[in-house]
């Protein structure tokens, strides 16, 4: 079963792409923070992230600059509320595979998520 984690600091975030992911037959993990992504991510090692860009005290895009120099290259699709043209800029420099906008739209999501874990 493909592994799917998604990485956001809003609990209702995290909970309601954890129960849509899950019905349709994804191993969803959920981390609310930078360090507790970057464990699951070592401990589980997931197929997807699907990564906020504002979380606490580490951002998305300074997770994935500790990911790569790491030489983990997990596939990530970063979301955020936020169109910052340098941090979409730094996210393409930094290999994601797609940049979603909150509020997510959960049919482009699906789409999006199943394309990339379903090849």
């Amino acid at each position: 079963m493909p592994k799917l984690l998604v990485v956001d600091d809003e609990i209702d975030v995290r909970e309601f792409a954890k129960n849509f992911f899950k019905r349709r037959k994804l191993d969803v993990f959920v981390a609310a923070t930078g360090e507790e992504a970057i464990e699951i991510i070592d401990k589980e090692r997931p197929d997807l992230m699907l990564l906020d860009v504002r979380l606490g005290q580490i951002d998305g895009i300074e997770i994935l600059r500790r990911l790569r120099a790491k030489g983990n290259n997990t596939p990530v699709i970063m979301v955020s509320g936020i169109n910052d043209i340098d941090i979409i800029n730094e996210s393409k420099q930094l290999g994601v595979l797609d940049y979603v906008h909150k509020p997510l739209i959960l049919d482009e999501l699906e789409k999006i998520v199943l394309a990339k874990l379903l090849k």
